[in-house]
């Protein structure tokens, strides 16, 4: 028998295994679009805009459908329904991470992004601990950022007013402040080895950023130096960009809306004044404040879709059986801009979290932090920092775009996992 029949016999047979396994598969899962063998369905999505593709495929196949990536089946969750019933109500049979063959390379299922089972609520339950330690929720840590935000004053008024890009400098704001739990120390924004780390970081988030096809049990402990550092790492890339591009974003939007950044320095001067830090206790005098910043976090859709969960076990959900390991994609998007929630979704307007009396109003929708039991751990330093950030910024300088407000560029540049907002230029003018 010669290689070319070999070949083909192989490729044939690798053919109907594929035809075969799919068919049988999809018998029990929830409906979807018709796979390819082998392939599944890569050539029906947008990878340039997958979230476009699931709006899509949502309005023929429901909130609850199956993509095949590959051969790998994986049940998309779209809107708010479908993503509470899943990651809130059944929270533990959707806690898995499914597995991404580029994250096990970096990350070797350590840390607490990646990692599963017994490692993964471990790891949870260290960082919870350690973050609590170390002034996670208390005076302490908000005495961190305070100080970090007066040194970012500071590098801001050695611009002098000249147009910047503000990347660099909003990256390392929120990087010092994880270098100080981490580390118990701040850097100077020139240290070179700080400068370091910030180009470690940004090299991780651009590959995150590319489109993505002793206790008293027997387990091995999970405190061992690699997955320490791993973890570290995780708190670094999870702590960083994620804030760094909230705030590059904020300012652009503030510029985008003077009407909207007007009345915010109008509460700031009625609440804090001109003399004194901001604090978090100053958040809840400031409703039309904290409503800006849920829009600005809404509208930014920041992670379109979580890291793929994986179902734990067999689970009847809904009319369908998801077996065990089944990789579950969640839609933040489909959430946080629900037309039933927040009228108008793909409009900026803060009025989205206020009432008729101008109170602010709390919405079970706003979920750029995920939800259940894979939410952000450092939720909470996120917003005490993006708070206390902007405020800070906008007591001290007036922000001035370089072109005509109506000529700035808002929308995103959808990268893979992140939406990163247009690259612009400001001047930051001292008050």
């Amino acid at each position: 028998m010669g290689p070319v029949v070999v070949l083909v016999l192989g490729l044939s047979c690798l053919l109907l295994f594929s035809i075969w396994r799919q068919n049988s598969g999809r018998k029990k899962l929830p409906p979807g679009p018709t796979p390819f063998p082998i392939i599944g369905n890569i050539l029906q999505v947008d990878i340039k805009d997958i979230t476009k593709s699931l709006t899509k495929f949502s309005k023929v196949y429901g909130p609850v459908f199956t993509l095949y990536l590959g051969m790998q089946p994986t049940v998309v969750l779209y809107g708010y329904e479908a993503v509470k019933e899943a990651l809130i109500d059944h929270g533990e049979e959707f806690s898995g991470r499914g597995r991404l063959p580029w994250a096990e390379k970096a990350n070797r299922g350590l840390g607490i992004v990646f990692s599963n089972g017994h490692r993964w609520r471990e790891m949870r339950r260290f960082s919870l601990m350690t973050l609590r330690n170390f002034g996670m929720g208390k005076r302490s840590i908000e005495e961190r950022v305070q100080e970090e935000a007066r040194c970012l004053v500071e590098e801001l008024r050695k611009t002098k007013g000249s147009p910047c890009d503000p990347t660099f400098i909003l990256g390392c704001a929120p990087c010092n402040i994880i270098c100080s739990i981490v580390f118990q120390n701040r850097f100077d924004y020139k240290d070179q080895e700080f400068l370091n780390l910030m180009e470690k970081l940004n090299e991780n988030a651009e590959l995150l950023s590319s489109p993505w096809i002793q206790e008293n049990h027997k387990e091995p402990s999970e405190f061992t130096n690699e997955g320490l550092t791993i973890l570290a790492s995780d708190l670094f890339g999870g702590g960083t960009e994620t804030t760094s591009t909230t705030l590059r974003y904020s300012l652009l939007l503030l510029m985008k809306h003077p009407h909207v950044t007007a009345k915010v320095k109008e509460e700031i001067d009625h609440v804090i004044g001109r003399h004194r830090s901001p604090c978090m206790q100053d958040r809840s005098q400031m409703p039309y404040t904290d409503a800006v910043l849920h829009e600005i976090q809404r509208y930014i859709d920041l992670i379109p879709m979580t890291f793929p969960h994986a179902v734990t076990r067999d689970i009847k959900f809904r009319d369908y059986i998801i077996p065990k390991g089944t990789f579950i994609l969640t839609s933040l998007t489909s959430v946080l801009h629900d037309p039933k929630e927040f009228p108008n979704p793909d409009k900026f307007d803060p009025g989205h979290f206020l009432d008729e009396s101008g109170n602010f109003k709390k919405s079970n929708y706003f979920m750029p932090f995920s939800a259940g039991k894979r939410i952000c751990v450092g939720e909470g330093l996120a917003r005490m920092e993006l708070f206390l950030f902007l405020i800070i910024i906008l007591q001290n300088f007036n922000l001035k775009p370089l072109v005509d407000p109506q000529d700035l560029d808002t929308t995103p540049v959808l990268n893979g996992l992140i939406s990163v907002p247009p690259s612009y230029q400001l001047r930051f003018i001292p008050v």
